[in-house]
């Protein structure tokens, strides 16, 4: 299936740009992320802590709504699902 994913900021230096990736049937936001990191070697760290625990400052969206930090391993991807990977927001 394919996911597509968007990525701001500091997260879109590392990325490049925007991506459309095919995950397995049953894959969740960690297994893509996870996927993301190990293919692109500066993501990880600003992704995962030194446990491998994602980030509680990173912003992650699926279909544009927040996914809450206690449900980041367990959301389910789908075909044609758009996540998106914000790093914190400030203003002032």
């Amino acid at each position: 299936m394919k996911v597509h994913v968007r990525a701001f900021a500091s997260f879109r230096e590392i990325l490049g740009r925007d991506l459309e990736l095919d995950v397995e049937d049953g894959s969740t936001v960690r297994d893509l992320l996870q996927r993301l990191a190990s293919s692109h070697q500066a993501l990880g760290p600003a992704l995962f802590d030194d446990d491998g625990d994602l980030r509680e400052y990173v912003i992650i969206m699926k279909n544009r709504e927040r996914i809450d930090s206690s449900e980041r391993r367990s959301v389910p991807l789908a075909d044609g699902d758009e996540v998106a990977i914000l790093p914190p927001v400030a203003g002032g």
